[in-house]
């Protein structure tokens, strides 16, 4: 099969290669599907450098998030072949979605819906299934609250700034650039802010007049996390995301108690299958009611190397996928 595969730690540009490799085989409960669509993030740029917790050993497949149709399946696995899948690939075992064909296993698979293209599925599970771990069950948010979105022209930023709308909260996104404000705003945000303008947590208090946010949500850490902290309310939750900075946020507790906000992380591999497959069907009444309109940007399979380097360079603008194969 057809594959981008990464040989050596470095720029995605730069290890990145497209050749040949063997189709797996999936064991006791794994599915193995013919892709169609895969999403690339973050995540699958700092795989490229090994800066990456999940990043497997060398040689490796990257991307995490596909679309595709069943082609076989390991033993005790119950989805039937020819089923159309969103979900989380393996891998962190190596067969991730830039390949012809991925191994999944099926407790992150979901069935894909029959009005929904297999652009917006493949990139769909793991960006909104976070913010609304985040958002609801970790932040409990409510409407009426003012939400602040680190990150917001990228892919997890983008599908926060939605589900916060969805859910009634008002939201003030965090880009650099007019371009990027402008994606934004396009996605529902009620302000943007430019981080290379100055300081967040004066503006933030002009916006909510004194007062500051009630949840921040950030994917970026380190010293655009610090800023925000300084810009929540009191009763405020800081949501620890990701790291798409190269490093976490990191907390002054005592400033955290002086100002009684609290720090919460955010992780989607912590929640269990019930749970995801209740938050999967409101995520999906959310798309079908028009109160979540997923925005995507589709590339050929020939142009992966290239996206992945555009997202790694902090050039990319919303969430990207590559075309695979067709149905």
């Amino acid at each position: 099969m057809r594959a981008w595969q990464v040989d050596r730690a470095g720029r995605p540009a730069d290890v990145l290669s497209l050749g040949e490799r063997d189709v797996p085989a999936p064991g006791p409960g794994r599915l193995r599907l013919r892709v169609l669509a895969a999403a690339v993030g973050m995540p699958d740029a700092m795989m490229c450098s090994q800066s990456y917790a999940f990043a497997p050993p060398t040689p490796f497949v990257p991307g995490q998030e596909v679309c595709g149709i069943v082609d076989a399946v390991g033993e005790g696995v119950s989805i039937p072949i020819g089923t159309r899948i969103m979900g989380v690939t393996d891998f962190f075992d190596g067969h991730g979605g830039l390949a012809e064909h991925c191994l999944m296993g099926e407790g992150t698979a979901f069935e894909v819906p029959p009005s929904m293209s297999d652009e917006i599925a493949a990139s769909f599970r793991i960006g909104y299934s976070t913010a609304w771990i985040g958002l609801v069950r970790r932040a409990s948010t409510q409407p009426g609250e003012h939400v602040l979105v680190l990150g917001a022209a990228g892919g997890s930023g983008a599908a926060a700034i939605e589900v916060a709308r969805a859910l009634g909260a008002s939201v003030i996104a965090v880009v650099s650039g007019a371009e990027k404000a402008a994606f934004a705003r396009r996605c529902g945000a009620d302000h943007v802010l430019d981080r290379t303008e100055g300081p967040l947590a004066p503006r933030v208090r002009d916006l909510t007049g004194g007062r500051g946010v009630d949840v921040v949500y950030d994917p970026v850490g380190g010293a655009l996390a610090a800023d925000a902290m300084r810009s929540l309310a009191s009763g405020g939750r800081f949501l620890a995301v990701g790291f798409a900075s190269g490093s976490w946020a990191t907390v002054d507790t005592a400033a955290m108690v002086r100002a009684n906000w609290s720090f919460v992380g955010v992780y989607a591999g912590a929640i269990g299958r019930s749970d995801n497959e209740v938050d999967q069907a409101r995520l999906l009444d959310a798309v079908a009611s028009g109160s979540i309109r997923p925005e995507v940007r589709e590339v050929a399979f020939a142009d992966a190397a290239r996206v992945v380097q555009e997202i790694a360079d902090g050039a990319a603008i919303g969430k990207t996928v590559v075309r695979v194969a067709h149905a």
